[in-house]
């Protein structure tokens, strides 16, 4: 059996609730992502913020670190798509840890911009691990991707 991470960050709730769903299928221990200053709630806002921090390479403080990483073997990683990238809490995540040798599964959610470029970015900051073929689902269709999400993971051989 390899031990599971599930780690996420969410601003609406929708990467929450694929994260949850996937926990749910493989098991593991669920781990919210979060930087210690909070994302403004008004959407404007919230996208302004998230394209200065992109175009700066921001690596903002995170609340919580993961305790002992070293014991998992598989990482998933969720995150809203963020100006065709991952969000800058996420990676402050990753540029955190040693994640060679591990296995890094991302899963994103958005609104028309898929998983852009966000597997080579996650494959840019994990140097040494193996990154699977990531999921996107838009975030209208969180609650209700659970058989996208089943199958996913059936096709990367990854199930509980």
């Amino acid at each position: 059996m390899k031990k599971i991470l599930v780690a996420y960050f969410s601003h609406s709730g929708n990467t929450r609730e694929v994260a949850d769903q996937i926990q749910k299928l493989v098991g593991g221990d669920l781990f919210e992502i979060q930087s210690v200053d909070p994302y403004p709630k008004d959407y404007d806002a919230v996208v302004e913020q998230a394209k200065k921090e992109l175009h700066a390479d921001v690596r903002p403080a995170l609340k919580a670190k993961v305790g002992n990483i070293s014991q998992y073997d598989v990482v998933f990683v969720g995150y809203p798509n963020w100006w065709y990238a991952v969000p800058r809490p996420v990676a402050a995540f990753l540029a955190g840890y040693d994640l060679a040798g591990k296995t890094i599964v991302p899963f994103c959610t958005h609104e028309g911009s898929g998983l852009s470029r966000t597997v080579s970015d996650i494959a840019s900051l994990c140097p040494g691990a193996t990154v699977l073929d990531g999921l996107a689902i838009r975030g209208k269709e969180a609650k209700t991707s659970h058989d996208k999400v089943s199958g996913w993971l059936q096709k990367i051989n990854i199930t509980k």
